[in-house]
């Protein structure tokens, strides 16, 4: 069944997802850098900015014991407290950034890893909590973001539905009015084939919240996909280039940054209804498809055959598939050929 067009262009708003630039440790330990990347980021397109927020000591202990060392992928030979200390946003930079981001008029939010850490954010007024992949299991956390009052997004990587469910009813049950769930590959880069993007929609479903993609992958096809299936929120590791930064090997660069808000913007206004849409300049259009045209005259009283008819372009005439039910018909006046084909031409 098709709708008005009135009714179509109401209907297809479909909101584009929203596009988080997440700098993590590409501030290279610089706080005019990060402003900078917070800056570049607000200039290309994004519609939010994501920083982490944490200590090396929050996070883990100063160890060399083996189960301490990563052993492969990017950050292969560092130890955990020698990574985190590296790539860490100090907590006294949290005001300053969020004062510059507020001056921007770019919504700046944070990813804490420890109690202290959601008190620092308090004080900077971080207005939205994401709760990252690896802390999905730490329920102490999650209540502390949703007992702020402010909407808590979470990355799913790693987690089982249970562990998912047990963390959503965490949130909600500490006061979260507003969740985000985001699919996320926990794998630095992540491979396109390890991903459920279908995912995305049953989150919807499951918990009727908002849902989207936290994306590690290179390249903005999945994003693309997440689109289509509904996505809300799309979050990628943002860097000046792909040498600038300790996560920079697996972020969207500024003019990747760009193409992805094109591209998710163009897909999401593309989408349109679950029906037949038919937009003002399609029905400017349909005067150019065929209809009955008159190609020999047809006196007055004379009975219009086949001979006196074509199918043609374009559509001024009666619809073809209203041919038969004219044919055999008096002209109710003298018609003069070619002309349109109209019942009003015709004794019925």
């Amino acid at each position: 069944m098709s709708t008005s067009p009135e009714q179509n262009a109401e209907s297809a708003k479909v909101n584009a997802p929203v596009i988080v630039a997440e700098i993590s440790g590409n501030h290279q330990g610089s706080m005019a850098q990060a402003m900078e990347l917070i800056e570049l980021a607000h200039n290309c397109g994004a519609d939010m900015v994501k920083i982490q927020t944490y200590t090396e000591d929050s996070l883990t202990i100063d160890s060399s014991r083996d189960e301490f060392l990563l052993k492969d992928g990017l950050w292969k030979g560092y130890t955990y407290y020698d990574l985190y200390k590296e790539a860490k946003t100090p907590r006294e930079w949290m005001k300053p950034l969020f004062d510059f981001a507020r001056d921007l008029n770019i919504k700046l939010f944070s990813s804490p890893f420890s109690l202290p850490d959601v008190e620092v954010l308090e004080a900077a007024d971080c207005p939205v909590y994401k709760i990252a992949s690896f802390e999905l299991n730490f329920p102490q956390l999650i209540a502390a973001c949703a007992q702020t009052g402010k909407p808590v997004v979470m990355s799913t990587g790693l987690a089982t539905l249970d562990e998912i469910d047990f963390a959503v009813d965490t949130a909600r049950s500490n006061g979260c009015k507003d969740l985000t769930v985001l699919h996320c590959e926990s794998h630095y880069p992540a491979d396109p084939s390890t991903f459920n993007l279908n995912s995305i929609p049953f989150f919807k479903e499951r918990y009727g919240c908002k849902a989207g993609l936290s994306n590690h992958a290179i390249g903005d096809a999945l994003d693309i996909a997440a689109t289509v299936l509904g996505a809300d929120m799309i979050e990628k590791h943002f860097a000046r280039d792909r040498q600038s930064g300790i996560d920079a090997a697996f972020s969207m660069t500024p003019d990747e940054l760009r193409q992805l808000k094109y591209d998710t913007s163009t897909v999401a206004q593309s989408l349109g209804i679950k029906g037949v849409r038919l937009a003002e300049i399609d029905m400017q259009k349909r005067s150019q498809r065929r209809s009955v045209y008159l190609v020999k005259d047809l006196a007055q009283g004379e009975e219009l055959t086949k001979d006196h008819v074509k199918i043609i372009r374009p559509a001024l005439g009666l619809e073809p598939a209203r041919l038969n039910d004219v044919l055999g018909h008096k002209a109710g006046r003298d018609l003069k050929a070619p002309m349109p084909l109209n019942a009003a031409d015709l004794i019925l």
